[in-house]
């Protein structure tokens, strides 16, 4: 049992099973629908081969756990599961390596990560298939758009209610409510029938899963060194660069070959199964010591890097929002295909993930947070602006590279600021607030941008410049005590 258990013949066994049943439904189920009109042959196939990616991905988290190999090979496998051959390609890279990779105990730390890994995915598996839902059960325009903004909305009180809770209970709790409350929450998508429905299970949704991401993050700081903070959130980003990559595009197939309940449930299914490995494994590690956790929860204290966090997150959140909104437009009016616009965003997001693993493996710890910070928001700043003066596919990806590089600064660091400007007693808090400004950023720039009377082009150049001008106030907060230090020095010696 222990060698057949063993993490990479389990990884490699479910890589097996899903390379050969994507061969089969693009293959033999494709052909028949669309030259033996057997459109069943997708249906059937299609909701088997769900099934197979969901074990697949819980494969692929199952290796990552117990061998800790490199975040690249778990990448690498997650990509094999949407192209055609790939898996038996890597499955022989893997095969041939199989004696380096040691099987080690779990660590709580990579448990959380995957925690924040659902948490994500489950926002970023609505993202394609939220209004077009809401329309197909009827709902109008207004309803539909009401049905999606709903869940951010919702969202921003169960953040700031998770950071309160954290700082007063701890984090376990949290995380197990968050889980358990928002596992049954996607699985009431299943019994919608009516738009109100649909909006009231939003709002219910929107809540309950406010309250993994402050509590998660809590935790992973606080058991943290204080001089590996940057290169945990950097890890912290590389999973939530992967299920921005992986939530639409998994959300966005299988919901045109099965149905949205469908995709819904499976995400819930992953969240159940986080859940029974929070309750056997983090229990006992809570991040806060006895005394703490009697005491009330620390007020929070503004100061300088609180309030750079805090910026951080509303003004990237306002540049997706109106990434989301602005990027479509743009390239419709270009005369390419809509699905220009999905693969830009995937550039990105790809762009994204391959530095938070150089971050994560390397760090920038000459560079302070403050300085990666405003060079983030800069690059993804200049990126607005560019992308409105952009016509050709070239330029479009080149400048979408940008976006990714900048948004790989600014994540990571936003968190280092935050945990500096914090202490234990408070950091819950704080992070419920800054994740309640991530939702409030995504209004803003999803609905805002949209009221600013000009045409696609100046919207751009109106959402760079704002955000040059948050990296502008940043910049003169940095504290000049070494540049005074040296000034004097220079006197002395005169």
């Amino acid at each position: 049992m222990k060698d057949l258990l063993h993490p990479v013949r389990v990884v490699r066994a479910a890589g097996l099973v899903d390379g050969v049943s994507l061969l089969v439904l693009l293959g033999i189920a494709m052909p028949l629908k669309y030259y033996a009109d057997m459109p069943m042959a997708v249906t059937i196939v299609g909701t088997i081969h769900g099934y197979i990616v969901i074990l697949y991905m819980l494969a692929i988290l199952y290796a990552q756990l117990r061998l800790q190999w490199s975040a690249l090979w778990s990448l690498l496998c997650l990509a094999a599961a949407f192209v055609p051959f790939a898996w038996f390609a890597l499955d022989r890279a893997i095969k041939r390596r199989a004696d380096r990779f040691e099987v080690k105990p779990i660590p709580v730390k990579w448990l959380v990560y995957a925690v924040v890994f659902f948490a994500f995915l489950d926002l970023f598996t609505q993202l394609p298939v939220m209004s077009t839902y809401a329309s197909s059960l009827g709902a109008s325009a207004a309803v539909a758009g009401l049905a999606v903004g709903m869940y951010s909305m919702t969202n921003l009180f169960g953040n700031i209610a998770s950071g309160i809770w954290t700082d007063r209970r701890g984090a376990y709790p949290v995380v197990t409510a968050g889980l358990a409350l928002t596992s049954g929450v996607l699985l009431l998508y299943g019994f919608v029938a009516s738009p109100g429905a649909l909006v009231a299970v939003r709002f219910l949704h929107g809540l309950v899963s406010g309250l993994i991401v402050p509590a998660a993050f809590t935790f992973l700081a606080n058991v943290t060194e204080k001089d590996r903070q940057g290169s945990q959130s950097a890890v912290s980003g590389t999973f939530v660069g992967v299920a921005a990559i992986a939530g639409p595009a998994y959300s966005g197939i299988m919901a045109s070959r099965t149905s949205v309940p469908f995709v819904f449930a499976t995400v819930a299914a992953l969240g159940l199964g986080l859940l029974l490995l929070t309750a056997i494994f983090l229990r006992r590690r809570d991040a806060r010591s006895k005394d703490e956790k009697q005491r009330a929860a620390g007020r929070l204290v503004r100061n300088r890097e609180l309030l750079q966090s805090f910026a951080g997150a509303f003004f990237l959140m306002f540049s997706q929002g109106a990434l989301a909104y602005l990027l479509p437009l743009h390239v419709e009016a270009l005369g390419y295909d809509s699905r220009i616009s999905g693969t830009l965003l995937s550039m990105f997001g790809l762009i994204a993930v391959a530095v938070f693993i150089a971050q994560a493996r390397v760090g920038f710890r000459r560079l302070p947070p403050v300085m990666r910070f405003s060079a983030g928001l800069a690059m993804m700043a200049a990126s607005q602006i560019l992308l409105g003066q952009s016509a050709g596919m070239t330029v479009l990806g080149a400048v979408m590279t940008l976006y990714g590089l900048g948004f790989a600064l600014l994540f990571p660091a936003m968190n280092t600021l935050l945990i500096h400007g914090t202490t234990e007693a408070n950091r819950g808090k704080a992070y419920g607030w800054f994740y309640a400004l991530f939702s409030a950023g995504t209004v803003a720039g999803s609905s805002g941008i949209g009221l600013v009377p000009l045409p696609v082009q100046g919207q751009f150049a109106v959402t760079g410049c704002v955000m040059l001008v948050c990296v502008a106030a940043v910049l003169l907060t940095v504290p000049r005590v070494k540049v005074l230090a040296a000034k004097s020095g220079s006197d002395q010696g005169n």
